[in-house]
C-alpha cells in the first residue's frame, strides 16, 4: 500500500512538472494577420473618345475588422491613403476625390481617428487629348495605404494599378460601364 501511494505521489509530481514546463509562462496569442486588401481600377466607359474625359475609380476592398487611414489622418504618426497617378503620352489626370472618412475610436489611440472601412472608391477624370495618336490609353496609379485593426497598425503598403482603355474618335459611340464603381 505504501508503494502505491508513493507511486501515485511521484506520478502526480511528474505530471505537474511536465504541465508547468510545457506551457510557456508568457502564453499570449499570436498577432493578427495583415488583412488581404484588394485594390483594382475601373473606367466609367468601355472606350474613351479623343478630346474627352473618362472617369476612373480605384476601388479598395477592406475586410471586416480592419480599416485604413483616410487621406487626411488626424495623427501625424499615421500614414495617409494616397494615389499617385502617372498618365502616359500626353494624357491628363484630374484631381483625385476621396470619400468622406469615418471618425472612430480604437484601443491604440486616445483620440478618434479618420479612417475608411469596407469598400472605398477614389475617383478622378482622365482626359485624352484630341490629337492622341495611339489606339489605347494606358494609366498607372500607385495607391499607398496603411491598414490597421482595433489594436495595431501594420506597415504601409503600395498597390500598383495598371489600366488600359481603347481610344476612339470624338464622334464614335461609347457605352457606360461599371456604374457600381462610381456611386
Amino acid at each position: 500500500m505504501i508503494t502505491s501511494k508513493r507511486t501515485k505521489a511521484l506520478g502526480s509530481a511528474i505530471l505537474m512538472i511536465t504541465f508547468f514546463f510545457c506551457i510557456p509562462l508568457n502564453a499570449t496569442t499570436a498577432p493578427p494577420p495583415e488583412p488581404n486588401i484588394s485594390v483594382a481600377g475601373y473606367f466609367s466607359k468601355d472606350k474613351v473618345q479623343r478630346g474627352r474625359p473618362v472617369r476612373v475609380s480605384i476601388v479598395i476592398d477592406i475586410p471586416g475588422g480592419y480599416h485604413i487611414n483616410s487621406n487626411r489622418p488626424l495623427e501625424s504618426y499615421l500614414i495617409a491613403t494616397s494615389v499617385k497617378v502617372e498618365p502616359e503620352n500626353g494624357l491628363r489626370a484630374g484631381v483625385v476625390t476621396y470619400p468622406r472618412p469615418l471618425l472612430k475610436s480604437f484601443k491604440f489611440s486616445q483620440k478618434q481617428l479618420s479612417v475608411y472601412e469596407g469598400q472605398v472608391r477614389l475617383k478622378f477624370n482622365l482626359t485624352v487629348p484630341a490629337n492622341f495618336a495611339d489606339g489605347a490609353a494606358r494609366l498607372k496609379a500607385r495607391v499607398r495605404l496603411q491598414s490597421c485593426n482595433d489594436e495595431v497598425c501594420f506597415p504601409p503598403k503600395n498597390h500598383d494599378v495598371n489600366l488600359k482603355i481603347d481610344v476612339v474618335g470624338a464622334n464614335d459611340r461609347v457605352q457606360r460601364i461599371n456604374g457600381w464603381a462610381f456611386r
